[in-house]
């Protein structure tokens, strides 16, 4: 490719609307451009990142035996109301009407269209095990976009679905998959992680999530650093301490806490250790017929309530956080003072394992400006129904006994579900058996967001001149800038044979031709990201030399234009 017949449209400055480093880079890059809120342009430059990226995936898909097929955007209504996600997708999921007032969806993904399909098409348990795959856009109607290609609205998915006999079936799918996400973030060259993790809206029993590491992702993974123990916040397990409870040693006191509502403030005045304090949370948890329950979660004052958790707990059903009426009505009090002792109504009570295991704690006393110390278990309350409802901390002991946990950020870029029976059993998906007598489908789903990766690889590899691509999906993989391409023959013959032999050679190279300034030349590739990059100029001719350097290095490399190729060959396979 010659940069004069390319599109290259670089900027100095990110708009003022770029909020992280990837979208600010990308935006500078030109490689996207804000169409409307969380929708983006892919322009040249970008879209062939997207299309490297796409290579990897249907490389790896097709090598793992899933078959390829093309799914639309548009969805009826039916085929989501069959399975009960048109209602419960909310506001995220877009509807619309065609012109006859039929309903139908933008599709965010594709189980239910994918079902439709199998239950059309297989019959046999002889046509089972059968893996299709997808690479389509998806739009999600977020509430608020941002980040660029990280948290838009419009987006390009692989989604991959599996259909097997039986349960160990699905288990040899759902490890194909995990396998073959490990060949394809490696290809990419990207550090990553694979953690265990929850089903969510989409169902299901076990899952995985696969994270490109790095500072700035919004999700925190946590890990054992002596063990293989990898999950991500909301599916990691606190276990209970191992210590016993201690026998009471203080008697109850209703102590004056004036204007301390945080657990912070009140430890710092009583002068005890913030883990010798419950702080309480208050839900309003719907039932039949619009009534509510409130339910009081205490957790230790260092701690912070895992909503994922808490979402789980034995008979809570759909809730939110508690008014300040509803919190006044049932405690009596405002916010800030509130504790398991003495509510004005009844509530349900549940404590974390870590609250249980205390002794002498601090708590609300339900009276504003007071709060209770020397609280004790089965003295001072009945004991409580106990849950893990907490986010794991660094330094809390490993679910499988073999080391603590460490945490580190992530961005969330592939996961894969063990959906079993959840959409094939609402879509009556069901093949034949040996014996003739039909079965459910198990089913597992299996997605890679191929845009977001763009953003995740570019948050994992910058500096301060611009993005650092892996030249697995860089947009190109050398850049060749010639020092008055336009002036010099010598230069101009000597670039062309090198581009050339590069181009034969199978190498992906772009030969800037544009007649810039070194300056100018230099600053845009390194903005773009091309990873290796190769000066041609006359006094190094003379030499008998080119000049390469890597985008990460620190000083250039001579190396004689009759090895220039094979050199960049051995760069590209490390």
């Amino acid at each position: 490719m010659r940069a004069s017949r390319f599109f290259v449209s670089t900027l100095k400055e990110a708009p003022s609307d770029a909020e992280i480093v990837s979208h600010k880079l990308m935006l500078r890059a030109g490689m996207i451009k804000r169409l409307g809120s969380g929708i983006y342009n892919y322009m040249p430059m970008g879209l062939r990142v997207i299309r490297k990226v796409e290579g990897i995936v249907r490389e790896e898909m097709d090598r793992a035996g899933a078959i390829e097929l093309l799914m639309p955007l548009v969805q009826p209504a039916e085929l989501w109301q069959e399975t009960g996600r048109w209602d419960k997708m909310g506001p995220e999921l877009l509807r619309l009407k065609d012109r006859h007032g039929r309903d139908f969806a933008l599709q965010p993904t594709s189980e239910e269209v994918v079902t439709d399909i199998a239950r059309s098409e297989i019959r046999s348990y002889r046509q089972l095990p059968i893996n299709f795959y997808h690479i389509q856009t998806k739009f999600r109607d977020e509430r608020r976009p941002r980040f660029g290609l990280m948290r838009g609205r419009e987006f390009t998915m692989k989604d991959a679905y599996s259909f097997d006999r039986d349960a160990e079936g699905l288990k040899h799918s759902y490890q194909l998959m995990v396998d073959a996400y490990t060949r394809i973030f490696t290809r990419f060259g990207l550090k990553f992680r694979a953690v265990a993790a929850d089903n969510g809206a989409i169902g299901g029993s076990g899952s995985q999530e696969f994270h490109v590491i790095a500072d700035t992702g919004e999700d925190a993974l946590v890990y054992c650093p002596t063990s293989d123990y990898a999950a991500n916040i909301e599916a990691a397990e606190a276990l209970a301490p191992a210590a016993p409870r201690a026998q009471p040693a203080q008697a109850l006191v209703k102590a004056a806490t004036p204007g301390k509502e945080r657990c912070e403030d009140v430890a710092a005045l009583l002068g005890v250790p913030l883990v010798r304090t419950v702080k309480s949370i208050v839900l309003s948890v719907e039932r039949d017929e619009g009534t509510r329950e409130i339910w009081l979660l205490l957790l230790r004052g260092d701690h912070e309530l895992n909503e994922v958790k808490a979402g789980k707990l034995p008979g809570i059903g759909p809730f939110r956080f508690a008014s300040d009426s509803e919190i006044v009505e049932h405690f009596g009090c405002k916010p800030g003072y509130l504790g398991p002792i003495g509510t004005a109504k009844p509530v349900k009570l549940i404590a974390d394992r870590s609250v249980v295991a205390m002794s002498d704690f601090v708590c609300g006393a339900n009276d504003e400006g007071f709060h209770y110390t020397g609280a004790n278990w089965g003295r001072d309350l009945p004991e409580a129904e106990v849950a893990d409802i907490r986010n794991v901390v660094s330094g809390d002991p490993s679910p499988d006994g073999k080391g603590v946990l460490e945490i580190q950020r992530g961005i969330e870029v592939g996961h894969v579900f063990q959906l079993g029976t959840r959409y094939s059993e609402d879509m009556r998906a069901t093949y034949l058996d040996e014996k003739g007598q039909p079965q459910l489908m198990q089913m597992g789903c299996y997605g890679i967001g191929i845009t977001r990766i763009l953003g995740a690889a570019i948050e994992q590899n910058y500096d301060g001149k611009g993005i650092i691509w892996p030249a697995s999906i860089a947009p190109f993989q050398v850049v060749l800038c010639p020092m008055g391409y336009d002036r010099s023959a010598a230069v101009k013959d000597a670039t062309d044979a090198l581009y050339a032999s590069l181009q034969a050679a199978g190498v992906d190279v772009v030969l800037d031709d544009r007649g810039e300034r070194p300056g100018v030349m230099f600053a845009d590739w390194e903005l773009i990201g091309v990873p290796h990059r190769v000066v041609v100029g006359e006094r190094g001719l003379k030499d008998g030399m080119l000049e390469y350097q890597g985008r990460r290095d620190e000083v250039a490399t001579q190396v004689p234009p009759g090895s220039m190729v094979e050199f960049l060959q051995a760069r590209l396979v490390a």
